[in-house]
């Protein structure tokens, strides 16, 4: 393959990313040799995402995704983030050389290739402390980092503040109007009925949240103590910010599937301005910036994987 054909299969890989909603938020544009990643604006949850976080959070996590299938693929990245400031949209420039592929770089595309948003409830086994910080050590170079939150008086207040989080989202219906808009949006985007917990009759009720507040009742917890808890957290709170967040998170979900466990996001409680603040406060003393908390735990060995959630054709998000 030449040059512009192996970019097109780094996006078609990198596009396997996981997305606010699977909104897919992005869209790459092909120049001779170079790729371009821009924010796609027009796919911005208005209402739950007014400043573009979780739209920038899931481009850096498709951003990571593509260094992971360049390296597969037996190619060097070389990425520039922002490399033009009159146009902010435009988040990197992505070029490529030959490079020698190694059985880490094969395991993560592997893992890549796998990946997926599994809602339904965890197994009751924990995942060992050592096995949590492993996974935040995965971060240990990288601008936005990972924290267990594992302490008593801690996860009583982060399951206090989703709940609380979960409600007021609840109680606005522009949030469940949005939020029903994405689910079995299209044949190509948006989260299928099929992947929301509990929810198996989809024309008597269709869910407002992805096993959230409407289901409360029959998943009890959003969080269950056997659960592991981590937020991503950074030292600023700006777009940069935001996009190293979601590289972080690709980076943790795929060392987390080659490990076999399975991976949640919880934005509500970020998404919430009142119940963030709390967060930022009292667990982070002020200091570190939480952009997203996940809960992870193993799901049980007999059951059968869920089928990928639906992707855009490359032409609809590659010019080029």
């Amino acid at each position: 393959m030449g040059i512009s054909a192996d970019l097109r299969a780094v996006v078609r890989l990198a596009c396997r990313a996981p997305s606010v909603h699977n909104t897919q938020p992005w869209a790459w544009r092909l120049r001779k040799d170079t790729l371009e990643l821009r924010a796609d604006r027009t796919r911005q949850l208005p209402v739950e995402d007014p400043q573009g976080r979780n739209l920038l959070i899931s481009c850096g996590a498709v951003l990571h995704h593509a260094e992971v299938a360049a390296h597969g693929l037996g190619l060097e990245p070389a990425v520039t983030r922002f490399p033009d400031r009159a146009q902010p949209d435009l988040l990197a420039r992505f070029t490529v050389t030959p490079t020698r592929v190694t059985p880490d770089m094969e395991a993560d595309l592997a893992a890549l290739e796998r990946r997926c948003t599994d809602r339904r409830r965890f197994t009751s086994w924990p995942v060992p402390e050592d096995r949590l910080q492993h996974l935040c050590d995965v971060l240990e170079d990288r601008a936005a980092q990972a924290v267990v939150l594992d302490e008593q008086s801690t996860r009583f207040l982060v399951e206090r503040l989703i709940r609380r989080a979960m409600a007021v989202e609840a109680g606005d219906p522009r949030y469940a109007a949005e939020q029903q808009w994405w689910i079995d949006h299209s044949t190509s985007d948006g989260v299928p009925v099929t992947h929301v917990p509990e929810s198996t009759n989809a024309a008597r009720a269709r869910p407002s949240r992805f096993g959230g507040a409407a289901q409360q009742e029959s998943l009890g917890q959003t969080v269950e103590g056997t659960d592991g808890v981590l937020a991503i957290v950074t030292r600023g709170d700006g777009v940069p910010d935001w996009l190293d967040a979601g590289e972080a998170l690709s980076a943790l979900w795929l060392r987390a599937t080659r490990d076999g466990i399975s991976v949640v996001p919880l934005s509500q409680a970020i998404e919430v301005e009142e119940t963030r603040e709390t967060l930022h406060r009292d667990v982070f003393s002020g200091g570190l910036i939480p952009q997203l908390l996940v809960r992870v735990g193993w799901q049980g060995v007999t059951r059968e994987p869920l089928a990928p959630t639906p992707r855009r054709p490359l032409d609809d998000v590659l010019d080029g």
